[in-house]
């Protein structure tokens, strides 16, 4: 049985259509991302998925539950952690904890989740002096804390550091090794591409693509890009001879060069060739945010 499915969902304000017609499939067990630029309508479509929102067309089942019509059902396999959730500041961790545990017949035992999440040592820190990385912590536990099959994480690392957002993807990590199916909702290549076995690419309201990250870079044209400073004038004409080439630009002191294939070989065998050194070389492969260029014509960001 699939985790969830979403049939040509459909969500409209008064004066903005959200959703346009979603569909997508989630695999028990697995880490599905819905990825896109703020205003996307990611928000939106979770929020129907956990039955929070009503939505005017389509279907959706989790654990084969209909949000609207088996809600109290569903609340006992799904958790969810919204980017717009919020606590009362002088709440402690224990008590948020304790409180949640109590909305369910057979919760987790939320000792051990404190230290799951690595937040033992904060168990009577009131919210408002946890750290932003401290907090999202807490609302993923907060999730759990039902024994739930089915997670929701939106925009789980927004606002946090670099060294916060790394600890918080291990984290998923290890939720999703615990049994846990995940519907991660976000707006950063990076953090897809790290967690995502699979990912839905949505742009304004509609599913521009669905596929796992390497395959959706693939499907973009996989392309790669050089960055080197030359020691001389670049010959850009014979670059583009080079089947691997596909484009050459220049931005000041520094050359792009875009292709495929063994492109750095075959760039590096020509400056040699002429006598060129590539100073400050970088290789970058193509990323999601490539891919969702190539799909629909705007950046992630």
């Amino acid at each position: 049985m699939k985790a969830i499915e979403v049939r040509n969902l459909r969500k409209r304000y008064p004066n903005h259509l959200a959703v346009d017609d979603v569909s997508f499939e989630v695999a028990e067990g697995e880490i599905f991302g819905i990825l896109g630029p703020n205003g996307a309508g990611k928000t939106t479509t979770v929020e129907c998925v956990a039955g929070l929102r009503p939505f005017d067309g389509g279907s959706v089942r989790v654990a084969g539950l209909d949000p609207r019509e088996d809600r109290d059902a569903l609340r006992r396999v799904l958790g969810v952690q919204l980017q717009s959730a919020a606590l009362p500041e002088k709440i402690k961790v224990w008590e948020a904890l304790d409180l949640y545990a109590s909305f369910y017949p057979d919760p987790a035992d939320w000792r051990e989740l404190l230290d799951q999440v690595g937040l033992g040592g904060k168990r009577d820190t009131a919210f408002k002096q946890l750290s932003g990385g401290q907090r999202q912590r807490l609302s993923v536990a907060l999730a759990l804390v039902g024994r739930p099959r089915v997670a929701v994480l939106d925009e789980l690392t927004t606002g946090l550091d670099p060294q916060a957002r790394r600890d918080t993807w291990e984290l998923v990590e290890r939720v999703r090794d615990s049994g846990v199916t995940i519907l991660l909702v976000t707006h950063f290549m990076e953090e897809a591409e790290r967690l995502c076995d699979r990912v839905a690419l949505i742009d304004a309201g509609k599913v521009a693509a669905t596929g796992t990250p390497s395959g959706l870079v693939a499907q973009a044209g996989g392309a790669q890009r050089l960055r080197f400073r030359p020691t001389a004038p670049v010959d850009e004409a014979a670059l583009l001879a080079l089947p691997e080439v596909t484009e050459v630009t220049v931005h000041g002191d520094q050359v792009v060069v875009t292709g495929a294939g063994n492109l750095a070989h075959a760039v590096t065998l020509a400056l040699a060739g002429a006598g060129i050194v590539p100073g400050d070389l970088r290789v970058e492969q193509a990323t999601l945010d490539d891919a969702f260029l190539t799909l629909t014509g705007r950046t992630l960001s």
